[in-house]
């Protein structure tokens, strides 16, 4: 046999095997387009089906896009390995890499996946919503943003606090907004030589006074402490949570109008007071 003999015998013997290739796997090529194709197709209705589900069981607008993004994420991930066991491809080392991998990416994002679920907690149950006044471990705002990690809060000072979703889901959460109602905790100190009914009487009217000021709950004055050199009165209105730092504004400023207009003093705890002069 010549060299031309042997190539022309390769040659055949390659085009044989293509074509046995060809004709093994052209109606599996053929089944799988026609399997994607369809199960693109169905995705996206499964995915529209599965918007108006979620929008009818009251889900937030922050929430709803997220899981349908992840289901259809999984169900294109499910579609894709079916099409690949179709042609033929060997997909249990595809499975146990991609397993691996999942587990090394938890492991590194462990924290950020607590607050994931921590999110997907919040924006299911939703103890609080978008414009909400809170009070998280001493941090009080109100809630600009509920991410999927993380909440925003602008502070009355207009600070802004982002706090991770997993310290939220882990904290006593005071909604303020929930009830419509915020209680100042405001104080002043009188010397001993005042009479306090006549303190607190004077105080209860200017608070009924003020349009700032709720009329209920029934703001509460009482004495809060026995200083060395004078009284603590305590002063709790309620007003709008949205009226939080006005409303600190407004009620110490009549205070202290309505303390010069019937000559009641003023002191600080260390002693020193003050007499109604002179606004």
């Amino acid at each position: 046999m010549n060299w031309t003999e042997f190539s022309t015998g390769k040659l055949h013997q390659y085009f044989d095997m293509a074509l046995d290739k060809i004709i093994y796997f052209a109606p599996r090529l053929v089944l799988a387009i026609v399997i994607l194709w369809i199960g693109f197709k169905l995705i996206k209705r499964l995915r529209k089906i599965i918007d108006t589900a979620l929008a009818k069981l009251g889900t937030t607008d922050t929430l709803r896009p997220f899981v349908s993004s992840i289901i259809n994420v999984l169900l294109k991930i499910v579609l894709f390995m079916l099409v690949a066991n179709i042609i033929g491809a060997n997909i249990t080392g595809l499975v146990a890499v991609m397993a691996t991998a999942s587990f090394a990416v938890g492991l590194a994002l462990q924290g950020s996946l607590g607050n994931f679920a921590s999110g997907v907690l919040i924006l299911t149950f939703r103890p609080y919503k978008k414009g909400d006044w809170i009070s998280i471990n001493d941090k009080f705002g109100k809630v600009k943003e509920i991410g999927i990690f993380n909440t925003k809060l602008e502070t009355p000072g207009h600070n802004l606090l982002i706090v991770p979703n997993s310290k939220i889901t882990d904290s006593v959460v005071t909604n303020f907004s929930n009830k419509g109602v915020l209680r100042l905790e405001l104080s002043v100190n009188i010397p001993y030589s005042e009479s306090y009914p006549k303190v607190e009487q004077l105080i209860k009217e200017v608070l009924a006074k003020l349009p700032i000021v709720l009329p209920s709950p029934d703001p509460e004055v009482g004495i809060l402490e026995f200083d060395s050199h004078s009284i603590e009165i305590s002063v709790r209105p309620y007003v709008n949570p949205n009226a939080h730092w006005q409303g600190r504004y407004d009620v110490l400023a009549a205070i202290k109008k309505a303390f010069h207009t019937h000559g009641i003093q003023m002191a600080y705890s260390e002693g020193v007071e003050y007499g109604a002069i002179g606004e």
